[in-house]
C-alpha cells in the first residue's frame, strides 16, 4: 500500500529487461544484416565495417539526443510519441538496401556510411532510443530502485544479437527473410514498449517524479564540463579502440574473416562487467588491467603479419579489460538517475568521437594503423591505477630505500627490454620471449605509484616487441594506406626484389634488376594454373585474344601479354593504381604498355562490358585474407560468363590460408551448368614463387579438356564436391569452409 491508501502498481522489472534486451538484440543485429546486404556493392575491406559501425555509432547518438530531449515531458507525451513514430518508421520495413548511385573511385568513405544511414536510419534511430527510455521509465516507480543494471541487460541483448547473426541467421535464412524476421522482431518491440508504457501510465509525471522522491526531495544535480569531458574520453577510448583492434588484428595480426565479431562482441560485454550491481568481476579485471596492458598492450606496433592465435587473443584480452576498466570508472563517476539520459547521451557521444577517430580520421592522416597505439597509451592515462599496488607506504621503507630500488627496477627493466629486442629480431623460441614479456610487466606493476614511469616502460616496450621496425617503415615512406587497406612495400637489395603486402598477405613482388622487369613471380609462376592459360590464349582465341583481370595487384599478370592481345585491368583502390603509375612496380608500363586500367568495382564495371567480348578473365582480388565474398556468388558468375565470349574461359584465384573455397566454385560450376578444372601449383623454387590455386571454369567442356592437356607435367583436377548450396547475394556463409585446423595452428 502506498501513502493515503493507494496502491502502487507493480514495478514490472522484467517486462522493461525483456523489452531492453528484444530492443538490444534487434539492434545488434540489424548492423551486420545492413552490412551483409551491402556486401555486393562494397566488398569485404575492414575499413567497411568500421564505417558501418560509425555509421550506427552516429545513429546511436542521435537516439539518445532524442531520448534525452524526451525525457523532459511527461512520461504520457513520452510514450504517444515514442510510440507514434516506432508505427510511423515501420513503414520503410521490411529493410531493403536504397539504390544509390555508385560511388566514385576516392569517395568510399563517406559514401558508404550514406548508403547504410539512409537504409537502416529511421528503425535503428528509434530502436537505439529505447534502452535510455526504458531505464528513464523504470526509474518513475517508487520502488523501482536503480536503474544502472538495466544498461547491462541492454549490452546483453546486443551480444546475442551480434553473435546470432554469423552463427544462425546468416547460414540459414536468406536475406529478404532476415528482414522479415528483424520486421517481425520490430513488431514484438513496439508491443513491448506499449505494454511498459501502460505499466507507467498511472503513475505521477516524470517532471515531478525521479526515482521515487519528488523534485523537492531530490534536487537535480548541477554536471560540470569537466565531468562531461571525463566521460566523453572513457567512453571514446574504449569505443576507437574497439575499431583499431578490429583494423590491427585483420591487417597485420591475424586476417580470418569474421573476426571483427569478437573485438565488438567484448566491447559489449564489457558494459555488462561494468554497470552490473555486483561489482566483484569489475575491481578484479581493475586490479589485473596495469599487468594485462603491460603484457598484451605491448604488442600494439607489431606490423609484421605473425598470424599467430596467441598475439590475436593478447589483442582481445587487452580490447576487455580496457573497456571493463574505462566503462567501471565511467560507472563510478554516473549523476542520479534524474540525469540518466544526459550520462547515456554524452557516453554515446564519446563513443561516436572514437568512431570518428579510428574510422574516418586515421585512415587519412596516418600510413600504418597508428590509432592503435595511440589508444593504448590514453587508455594508460586514464585508467585508475590500483591503489593496494602502491608498495611505497609499506612498513619499513624510507623515501631514500624507495628512491634505492625504483633504480634497480628500472635497470632490471632495461635489461629485459633489451633481451626481448635482441631476441626478436633473432626469432627466439616464442616461450623465452613470453617469459621476457610477463618479467617485465610485473617489474611494471612496481611502477604504478609512478604514471609517468608505468607510461615509458609500455612505450618501450612497443618499441622493442616492433614497434622499431613499424616507425622505420613509416619513415622510409614504405607503407601506402587507403580505405581497402594498407599496403606495404618492401626493398631486398641484395636479391634485387621488391614486394607488395595488403596487410599479412603477400600480394606479389618484382625483380628491381631491368633484365628481369617482366619475370612472373609469387602466386603467377610458371607452373601456376593462370600462367598456363595465359600461354594457351593465343592457341585457344588466336593472336588478338582479349583478356580482363580482376585485381592489379603488382600487375604481374602483365608479364604474359603478347603483342595483339587487348588486356584490361579492374581495380577498385586508387592508392593499388598509383603504385603501378609511379613507378614503383613496372609490370604493366614495362611489359604490357598497352594494357588498359579500369577504376572501380570489377563486378560492376563488367557488367557494363559488352557480351562475349572477353575470352580470358581471372579473378585474383582478395584483401589480405579477406575473402571477396561479392565477387563469389552465383549472380557475381552471371557477370563473368555475361561477358566472356561463348568458349572463353574464366579463372578464379582461390588460395587462402583460413577458407576452403573448392566446394563454393563447385557448387556455383554446378548451378551454371559449366566446367571447371583446380590446378595446385606447388613450385619446388619457393624463394620467389608461392603455391598457388587456381580454378579454371568454362561453358565448352572441350576447351578445359586440352587447356589441361596443353602442358605436360602439369595437370588439373577435378574439384572437391560441391557445396550443398552455392552462395548467392541473398544467402552465403563462409563458416562451413573454415579450415579450423589451420586457424588454431594445428597441422
Amino acid at each position: 500500500m502506498g501513502k493515503a491508501g493507494v496502491t502502487r502498481p507493480p514495478v514490472r522489472r522484467a517486462l522493461f529487461v525483456a523489452t531492453i534486451l528484444v530492443g538490444s538484440f534487434l539492434l545488434f543485429l540489424v548492423q551486420p544484416m545492413v552490412a551483409r546486404m551491402a556486401l555486393p556493392r562494397l566488398g569485404g575491406a575492414p575499413n567497411v565495417w568500421n564505417s558501418a559501425m560509425l555509421v550506427y555509432q552516429a545513429l546511436l547518438l542521435a537516439g539518445y539526443g532524442y531520448a534525452h530531449r524526451l525525457s523532459g515531458l511527461s512520461l504520457r507525451r513520452q510514450a504517444t510519441i515514442h510510440l507514434a513514430l516506432l508505427l510511423l518508421a515501420a513503414v520503410t520495413l521490411p529493410i531493403t538496401l536504397v539504390d544509390l548511385p555508385p560511388a566514385r573511385p576516392g569517395w568510399e568513405v563517406l559514401w558508404v556510411p550514406l548508403l547504410l544511414a539512409v537504409t537502416v536510419g529511421p528503425v535503428f534511430f528509434l530502436v537505439s532510443a529505447q534502452a535510455p527510455l526504458m531505464q528513464r521509465w523504470f526509474a518513475t516507480h517508487p520502488g523501482a530502485g536503480e536503474p544502472w543494471p538495466l544498461y547491462a541487460a541492454s549490452n546483453l541483448g546486443s551480444f546475442a544479437g551480434l553473435i546470432a547473426y554469423p552463427l544462425l541467421a546468416e547460414p540459414n535464412l536468406r536475406l529478404h527473410e532476415q528482414s522479415l524476421a528483424w520486421s517481425i522482431g520490430y513488431g514484438l518491440l513496439v508491443l513491448l514498449v506499449a505494454l511498459t508504457a501502460w505499466t507507467r501510465w498511472r503513475i505521477a509525471p516524470i517532471s515531478d517524479r525521479v526515482a521515487g522522491q519528488t523534485t523537492a526531495e531530490a534536487p537535480v544535480e548541477q554536471i560540470g564540463m569537466r565531468r562531461i569531458v571525463l566521460w566523453l574520453a572513457l567512453a571514446a577510448v574504449p569505443s576507437g579502440l574497439m575499431l583499431s583492434t578490429t583494423t590491427h588484428l585483420t591487417t597485420d595480426i591475424f586476417a580470418i574473416p569474421l573476426l571483427w565479431v569478437i573485438p565488438l562482441g567484448l566491447y559489449l560485454l564489457s558494459f555488462v562487467v561494468a554497470f552490473s550491481e555486483r561489482r566483484f568481476l569489475a575491481t578484479a579485471i581493475g586490479v589485473a588491467a596495469p599487468f594485462v596492458l603491460l603484457a598484451a598492450g605491448g604488442y600494439a606496433m607489431v606490423s609484421r603479419g605473425s598470424g599467430t592465435l596467441s598475439l590475436a587473443l593478447a589483442s582481445v584480452v587487452l580490447l576487455f579489460v580496457v573497456a571493463v576498466v574505462l566503462h567501471s570508472r565511467m560507472y563510478d563517476l554516473r549523476p542520479p538517475a534524474s540525469q540518466l539520459t544526459l550520462f547515456y547521451f554524452v557516453m554515446s557521444a564519446g563513443g561516436a568521437l572514437g568512431g570518428v577517430f579510428t574510422a574516418l580520421i586515421a585512415p587519412v592522416v596516418f600510413d600504418w594503423v597508428w590509432e592503435h597505439p595511440l589508444l593504448v597509451f590514453a587508455a594508460a592515462l586514464l585508467m585508475p591505477l590500483p591503489r593496494p599496488l602502491d608498495w611505497r607506504r609499506l612498513p619499513g621503507l624510507d623515501p631514500g630505500m624507495v628512491r634505492i630500488a625504483l633504480v634497480v627496477l628500472a635497470a632490471v627493466a632495461a635489461i629485459l627490454v633489451w633481451l626481448l629486442h635482441g631476441y626478436r629480431n633473432e626469432a627466439a623460441e616464442p616461450l623465452t620471449q613470453v617469459a621476457l614479456v610477463i618479467g617485465i610487466a610485473t617489474i611494471g606493476l612496481f611502477l604504478i605509484p609512478w604514471r609517468w614511469l608505468f607510461f615509458g616502460l609500455l612505450a618501450v616496450l612497443m618499441l622493442a616487441q616492433g614497434g622499431i621496425h613499424t616507425l622505420q617503415a613509416s619513415r622510409e615512406g614504405a607503407r601506402t594506406r587507403s580505405y581497402f587497406g594498407i599496403y606495404t612495400v618492401h626493398d631486398y637489395p641484395e636479391a634485387q626484389l621488391r614486394t607488395l603486402a595488403h596487410g599479412t598477405t603477400l600480394h606479389g613482388q618484382q625483380s628491381t634488376d631491368p633484365r628481369s622487369a617482366c619475370a612472373p613471380m609469387t602466386y603467377y609462376g610458371a607452373g601456376s594454373g593462370v600462367a598456363i592459360t595465359m600461354e594457351f590464349a593465343p592457341r585457344a582465341f588466336g593472336h588478338n585474344a582479349r583478356i580482363g583481370v580482376v585485381g592489379l595487384g603488382t600487375g604481374t599478370l602483365a608479364a604474359y601479354y603478347k603483342p595483339g592481345e587487348t588486356w584490361r585491368f579492374y581495380e577498385i583502390d586508387p592508392a593499388v593504381l598509383a603504385l603501378s603509375r609511379d613507378g614503383t612496380f613496372t609490370y604493366v608500363a614495362k611489359c604490357a604498355p598497352d594494357a588498359k586500367v579500369v577504376l572501380g568495382d570489377a563486378r560492376l564495371e563488367l557488367a557494363k562490358v559488352r557480351p562475349g567480348s572477353i575470352d580470358v578473365l581471372a579473378v585474383d582480388a582478395f584483401s589480405s585474407d579477406a575473402i571477396p565474398l561479392h565477387l563469389l556468388t552465383d549472380e557475381a558468375f552471371g557477370v563473368y560468363l555475361d561477358a566472356l565470349s561463348p568458349r572463353g574461359i574464366l579463372l578464379v584465384h582461390i588460395s587462402n590460408r583460413y577458407i576452403e573455397l573448392e566446394p563454393v566454385l563447385a557448387a556455383a560450376a554446378r548451378r551454371r551448368g559449366i566446367a571447371a578444372l583446380v590446378r595446385d601449383d606447388n613450385p619446388q623454387d619457393q624463394t620467389l614463387l608461392t603455391p598457388s590455386s587456381w580454378v579454371a571454369l568454362s561453358r565448352d567442356p572441350r576447351q578445359l579438356e586440352v587447356l589441361a592437356r596443353s602442358r605436360p607435367g602439369a595437370p588439373w583436377g577435378r574439384l572437391e564436391s560441391p557445396a550443398e548450396q552455392g552462395w548467392t547475394d541473398d544467402h552465403a556463409s563462409i563458416l562451413p569452409y573454415v579450415r579450423w585446423q589451420q586457424l588454431l595452428g594445428k597441422p
